[in-house]
This record gives C-alpha cells, sequence and structure tokens, in this order.
C-alpha cells in the first residue's frame, strides 16, 4: 500500500543554512547566548509535548537561558525535522522526537535530509512501553490466545493505528509480524477516536501507548494483553509480551537532536543540561504518573543514542519494506 503525500516542507525550509563552522569558535562568545527552542513534531497536549516541556523547564535551568518548546506538526514528524536539520548549527535549535524519527528514514521514499547524518544525537530521554489491547469483548484470555486469533482470522480483523510512522502504527507491524498474519488496518485521526471505537466493539486489536491505554484497561472499557517493554510497567499490572512467550519488544523512546555540525563542545554541554534535567525529582515524579520510564545516565548520551538510533533504523527497515508501507 503506498501513500502519497503531496509536500513535507511547505515553508518549514525558510530557516537558511549556515554552514557548520562551530558558533562559539566563529563569535567568540560563550554558549548559549540566547534563548534556546525545542521543536515538537506532534501536537500540544500528547506524550511527546509532555515530555519536551518537562525537559524544557528542567534545561532552562541548567542553561541559564529560556527554552522555548514549539509545535511544528505535520507529515509524521518530518516537517519539524526538517526545519531543524536547516537551521544554524550553534546549539540553539533542538528537536525532540520519538522512535518514529528511525521509522523515517524507510517510510519516506524522499526526503530534504539524511535521519543519520543530518543531525547529532544528544541523548535518549524516555521509554514507553506499548500496550497491546483490544475490544472488550474480545475472546482471548491471555497473549498467545490473542494472537492465535490474529493468525486465524487475519484480516477478518481490524487493527487500528494513529497514523504513519507513529509508535502504535510501528507496533502493530512488529505484532503482526509475530503473528505471521496481518488483520485489516484502520487509521484514525489520533489515538482518541481509535479508543473511543474499541470501547464501543468496532475497532478489534490495537497497540497504544501505555499512557494513553491504561485509564481504559484499568476500568475494563478495554482489555490489555501485554506490554512491550522487557519489564513490567510500574503502575499497570499487564504481564509482558516476552513473559508470555511472544519475542515482542518495542519502546516509544524519544530522543533530543540539535542538527548535524553543532560543535561538540556545544554538543556535550546541551547533554550535560539534558541529563540534569532527567535528574530532577519533579521530571521524575510526572513521567511516573505517565508510565513514562526515564532513560538512563548512559542512554542519555550522544554516544548511545547514536548507536541506538542506528540499531533502530535497521531494525524496522525490513518489518517496514515488507509491509509495504510508504509515503511519497
Amino acid at each position: 500500500m503506498r501513500i502519497h503525500r503531496r509536500t513535507l516542507l511547505g515553508s518549514a525550509l525558510a530557516l537558511p543554512f549556515i554552514g557548520s563552522q562551530g558558533w562559539a569558535q566563529s563569535t567568540g562568545q560563550s554558549f548559549p547566548n540566547r534563548p534556546l527552542t525545542i521543536a515538537i513534531p506532534f501536537a500540544a497536549g500528547g506524550p511527546t509535548d509532555m515530555i519536551a516541556r518537562l525537559l524544557a523547564e528542567g534545561m532552562s535551568r541548567e542553561l541559564g537561558q529560556p527554552v522555548a518548546a514549539e509545535n511544528v506538526t505535520g507529515a509524521g514528524g518530518t516537517i519539524a525535522a526538517a526545519r531543524v536539520a536547516q537551521s544554524r548549527p550553534d546549539g540553539h535549535t533542538l528537536m525532540i522526537h520519538h522512535i518514529g524519527l528511525a521509522a523515517a528514514a524507510t517510510l519516506y521514499r524522499q526526503l530534504p535530509f539524511n535521519i543519520e547524518r543530518g543531525f547529532a544525537p544528544l541523548g535518549v530521554v524516555s521509554h514507553t512501553g506499548m500496550a497491546i489491547v483490544a475490544r472488550p469483548d474480545f475472546p482471548a484470555r491471555d497473549l498467545p490466545a490473542y494472537m492465535a486469533v490474529l493468525r486465524e482470522q487475519g484480516d477478518r480483523l481490524n487493527l487500528g493505528h494513529a497514523g504513519l510512522g507513529g509508535s502504535n502504527q510501528l507496533c502493530g507491524m512488529l505484532m503482526q509480524h509475530a503473528a505471521g498474519r496481518n488483520a485489516t488496518t484502520i487509521v484514525f485521526r489520533g489515538s482518541a477516536p481509535a479508543m473511543t471505537e474499541m470501547m464501543a466493539g468496532r475497532l478489534d486489536i490495537s497497540c497504544e501507548q501505555v499512557t494513553v491505554a491504561a485509564p481504559f484497561a484499568r476500568d475494563g472499557r478495554i482489555k490489555a494483553y501485554a506490554v512491550t517493554l522487557p519489564e513490567r510497567v510500574a503502575g499497570f499490572d499487564v504481564p509482558t509480551a516476552r513473559e508470555q512467550g511472544v519475542d515482542l519488544i518495542m519502546s516509544a523512546w524519544h530522543g533530543l537532536y540539535a542538527v548535524a555540525g553543532t560543535p561538540p563542545e556545544i554538543q556535550q554541554r546541551l547533554a550535560q543540561a539534558m541529563r540534569a534535567a532527567l535528574r530532577d525529582d519533579r521530571l521524575k515524579q510526572r513521567f511516573a504518573e505517565t508510565l513514562t520510564t526515564v532513560a538512563t545516565e548512559e542512554e542519555a548520551t550522544p554516544a548511545h543514542h547514536t548507536r541506538f538510533l542506528a540499531s533502530e533504523i535497521a531494525r524496522l527497515r525490513p518489518l517496514i519494506v515488507q509491509a509495504g508501507q510508504f509515503a511519497d
């Protein structure tokens, strides 16, 4: 199935590219010397927006300059990525993005930037598990039975997700790959309408971030069968897929990025500020309330993030190619 999109850019490339010479080196001034901006590829009020704004608050305290969070939406997050890729490489324009950035390397046949060479990964910020869920009267009692129903009924089941490149679409791909059978896909304009249809019994199965799924599963409005992290999620009493014999691991992880060419010393300063923000007790409490796990100190480094992004691109590529879901 090929999904056509007309343009990814619009006015997103209005910001000029000013070469890769280090800002501090070229001006002799300290970093940062003015407010910073974190571009958020998705709408206000969602999980990425929440994470970005908490991170911006903590980094502002650490850097001594305001850090503004700006929603730059559209085209599965590639509008924001295009804008940041074309920004001045001085460390003042950043981007937060989730696993969808790794998927975009394969989902989009043409992009005005290279995901692995166009950005400077600063560190993984967080992990959020996915919940494998179904309508309240779905017949399976556990995840193996759930997968058996998927294998048996295939395209007679409806599987919902909230758009190309989103975490629930990617989780759905992994789930169908594990089952060896595809359901009929229904694309919704966000997770909320998908949950509404599932509660009403008109949507059969889905993957959803535990942040979204947990409130509906706790009171029985939907069924939750598994979470996709290696360990159970505190505050959500649902077994992992792996402990039920299904090898399905996926994190809706978020990472922070500068543009490629940002001087290494500025990258390290930003990474240090990010790690300091992640240690803040208020951020940790809010993450815990939304069933989001703070990245470890090792994960929140440029070196780890660079390796992890490359490994996620490589892991998702064959699944996306097999599914044949691309955007032009």
